[in-house]
């Protein structure tokens, strides 16, 4: 990458100046230093001042700079999972840029490297600058696919952000970097292990932390209020795990499993955004299903329904003390988790958002909302009445009535009752794991000039056999409702019918004192089950919509490169920030700007016929029987199996959702490919 530097430096310059021209101070624009933009996972930042719908779809939005590609590993390229972080001014007292002011970015990737990178003029900086690098693991997880795929948080305060990382055969550790430096903060990192999470700290029954288990940490991390707890979840598929670590002397200072007993495979608390924190400081966390009881037909039996402090495919609270540690204060579950957990049509993927009504307006205040998940549903939930018991979930119920969140006074059509709302369709208790999900993202909240209280959620609508084609909506807008005195309760508004996601990061939302509101959505373009680091592997794509009427105002091209899943896109301060191989910055461009500079790729179209065995089976199965994933074979295992077989369980066995929208003669290829491609391994 050549930046033109004295263009991009005019450009920061000249947003800076637009920000001061409407009150701000040099150094005083927004931060985003965790994930949905802080504790409560909004997904929303009310003040920004320059782009508004109007300036997006203008001429002059588009890729303003970019950072050179990031750190690969051998040969496998970066991608970045977890989100782009920022801080808008951030002092520097040592170093080269000892006594400077100015704007930085946070990645970290897949690869097992951290960065800061300039986010606009800095010094003699220019942005895209990488301005430090701390590689984290020298042997990162499935050879470089999984060195770190949460995001991380940051302490403005005590200028340090907190990032993990696995190590070799699953062994993840907690680092505390310098703001300025990147240097490991004395006493880290931590590692997660049998050695620091010890048998005494579990307060959930007598499940162990397991060595060289593969347990994923793609939650996103977060803070106490007084930045002396640092929350962080564990999946996908044996138990969840959420652990509460000490910051001043780094130490595991209580856990919870989200099942009782090792034995037990339910309940990964895997969603991209991680727990959430509200004003009270109650904790909250989604717990999964299990692909593996899924793929062995262990039916409702394998969800533990009649088992004591068994909290798969749930929302759970907590408070956290000195005294007694993570103490678990609330509980849900949906009418339907059974029959849903048993198909792994989990909720985890979608994340708790926690946010208010004003006071007086309704008798749920406090409110918590969650959607859209596999099934595709959105629930809302009063924090302070959390509706299940703390020892044992309700019984399995057929009856959406009977769910215990907070519902709408109308029937849902889906269900023939009253229940939660159904966001992405067609509605199902038993097709929605893998490509056949709806949803695996957190929706965002937004409260309007007039005061209306509004959620967005991203994801796919489905048709097809087993629901293997992604059609429109995939973005939908839910009112919050409520009349004084009554419980508030959601009911679909909007749906936007033009663009088909295949699946989408979580939505944010930006606008200025709730109007000019804007809501970004970055796709990778790809289904969930696609190898993003095959070579061919598309671009992602970042998209923006009116918030009043859901119109696409604008989206990205060619020009973005191929990203990792579930990520989000950082809108601060008149830039868009987006993680792929890179960091891709969008904004306005000054006058006579030349994209020349930007170092564009040159996409080729395939001269091939149609997609190869070997790339069918990079596209659609390495993402699992590539890896080393719990409870299911390896590819050197499918191989040897007789090819009817194979094209047998494709059809109409146990694979027959993520083969959904092949055809005969793509199943034939990638049986006939396997034993070449296990070979080649």
């Amino acid at each position: 990458m050549k930046p033109l530097l004295p263009l991009v430096v005019a450009l920061a310059a000249a947003m800076s100046l637009s920000a001061c021209s409407f009150g701000g101070e040099a150094g005083a624009g927004v931060d985003k230093l965790a994930y949905h933009y802080g504790p409560a996972r909004e997904g929303w930042n009310d003040a920004e001042v320059l782009l508004t719908p109007e300036s997006v779809a203008g001429d002059s939005f588009g890729l303003v700079w970019q950072s050179p590609q990031l750190d690969p590993y051998k040969n496998v390229p970066a991608r970045l999972f977890a989100s782009p972080l920022y801080v808008d001014g951030l002092d520097f007292t040592q170093g080269d840029l000892a006594g400077q002011q100015g704007p930085v970015a946070f990645v970290a990737s897949s690869t097992g490297y951290a960065y800061a990178i300039a986010a606009g003029a800095l010094g003699e900086k220019a942005p895209g600058e990488i301005l430090w690098r701390r590689q984290l693991t020298a042997s990162p997880c499935l050879d470089g696919q999984m060195g770190v795929l949460s995001t991380p948080v940051i302490d403005k305060g005590k200028g340090r952000i907190y990032v993990t990382s696995c190590t070799g055969e699953w062994l993840w550790h907690i680092h505390a970097l310098d703001l300025q430096t990147g240097e490991l903060v004395s006493g880290w990192p931590l590692e997660v292990s049998p050695r620091t999470i010890t048998s005494d700290l579990n307060r959930n029954g007598a499940t162990r932390f397991v060595e060289g288990q593969p347990y994923i940490q793609r939650g996103a991390l977060n803070l106490s209020a007084d930045g002396t707890r640092l929350y962080v979840a564990f999946g996908p598929d044996m138990q969840g795990w959420l652990l509460s670590v000490e910051t001043d002397e780094p130490k595991v200072a209580s856990a919870f499993s989200s099942m009782p007993q090792s034995d037990m495979q339910q309940g990964g608390m895997w969603g991209s955004s991680g727990p959430a924190i509200d004003a009270e400081g109650r904790i909250y966390v989604a717990t999964g299903a299990s692909f593996a009881n899924a793929l062995a037909n262990g039916g409702i039996a394998g969800v533990f329904p009649d088992h004591d402090h068994a909290w798969g495919q749930s929302i759970l609270q907590f408070r956290d003390s000195a005294e007694k540690g993570l103490e678990l204060t609330g509980t849900y579950a949906p009418f339907n988790y059974c029959q849903t957990a048993a198909s792994d049509i989990d909720i985890a993927g979608s994340g708790p958002v926690l946010f208010n009504l004003e006071d007086g307006q309704s008798s749920t205040t406090h409110l918590l909302a969650l959607g859209a998940g596999k099934q595709g549903n959105a629930y809302l939930l009063d924090r302070d009445n959390m509706p299940g018991d703390l020892i044992r979930r309700q019984p399995c119920s057929t009856d959406g009535s009977t769910d215990g969140s907070l519902l709408a006074p109308e029937v849902q059509p889906e269900l023939g009752t009253r229940g939660p709302v159904s966001i992405f369709g067609p509605y199902s208790d038993t097709i929605g794991m893998a490509n056949s999900a709806k949803s695996r993202s957190t929706l965002a909240h937004f409260r309007d000039k007039d005061g209306n209280h509004f959620l967005y959620l991203s994801g796919a609508s489905k048709t097809g056999p087993d629901f293997g084609t992604n059609v429109p909506p995939g973005l939908v807008r839910v009112q919050v409702l409520y009349e004084d005195g009554d419980h508030a309760f959601l009911r679909k508004d909007l749906v936007e019918m033009t663009q088909t996601l295949q699946n989408p990061g979580s939505p944010v939302v930006s606008s200025l004192k709730g109007e000019n509101a804007i809501v970004w959505v970055m796709d990778p373009n790809v289904p969930r089950s696609t190898d993003l680091y095959d070579p061919a592997a598309p671009g992602a794509r970042l998209y923006a919509f009116n918030a009043q009427d859901l119109s696409l105002i604008w989206k990205s091209g060619d020009e973005m490169r191929t990203s990792g899943k579930y990520n989000e896109p950082a809108v601060v301060n008149g830039i868009v920030l987006v993680g792929t191989d890179r960091l891709q910055a969008y904004g306005l461009r000054p006058t006579g700007f030349d994209e020349a500079t930007l170092d564009l790729p040159v996409r080729q179209a395939s001269a091939s016929e149609g997609p190869s065995g070997p790339s069918l089976f990079r596209s659609r199965c390495a993402s699992c029987h590539g890896t080393a994933t719990a409870g299911v074979p390896p590819m050197e295992v499918i191989a040897a199996l007789p090819r009817n077989q194979i094209i047998s369980s494709l059809k109409g066995g146990k694979m027959r959702e993520m083969a959904a929208g092949l055809s005969d003669a793509q199943m034939e290829a990638i049986a006939e490919a396997l034993p070449q491609i296990a070979k080649a391994k």
